[in-house]
């Protein structure tokens, strides 16, 4: 099924996670639809003491995946990392029906990731974003 709905720049917005509760498939315009949303808990890190603070990002990721797995309907995780940016990145993709009431609940364990990350000596612009997303057939 599909229907129409504007995710926007902010998935808080009740009508969105209403869409999402439905669990149908959301078009954002003409040609642009969803049933996963994603949201990515990133930072930047420090090539400093021989990328301690990148090792010790990888160990607050390895600390959370039994949290991470108890969120339903996940889909899929992903670390990503960049060496010429010095981004680190775990992106938590949930089918669109879980998503709102993960949200409502906080992103569990989202603050206790990010509080841990800001700890980490050399960790820089921890933030957040929302976004959906969709496999491209080619």
């Amino acid at each position: 099924m599909l229907r129409s709905g504007l995710l926007g720049r902010s998935v808080a917005r009740r009508g969105a996670w209403e869409i999402a509760r439905r669990g149908v498939m959301t078009e954002i315009t003409k040609g642009v639809v969803f049933d996963t949303i994603a949201r990515e808990w990133r930072c930047k890190w420090s090539a400093d003491d021989d990328k301690a603070s990148l090792a010790k990002l990888q160990e607050v990721l390895e600390e959370a995946k039994p949290k991470i797995k108890e969120v339903k309907g996940v889909k899929q995780v992903q670390r990503v990392v960049c060496g010429d940016c010095l981004d680190f990145k775990i992106s938590i993709a949930v089918d669109q029906a879980n998503f709102a009431p993960w949200a409502e609940g906080g992103f569990e364990p989202e603050a206790s990731v990010l509080a841990k990350m800001k700890e980490i000596p050399g960790v820089s612009l921890v933030e957040t974003q929302t976004y959906t997303l969709m496999p491209v057939d080619l």
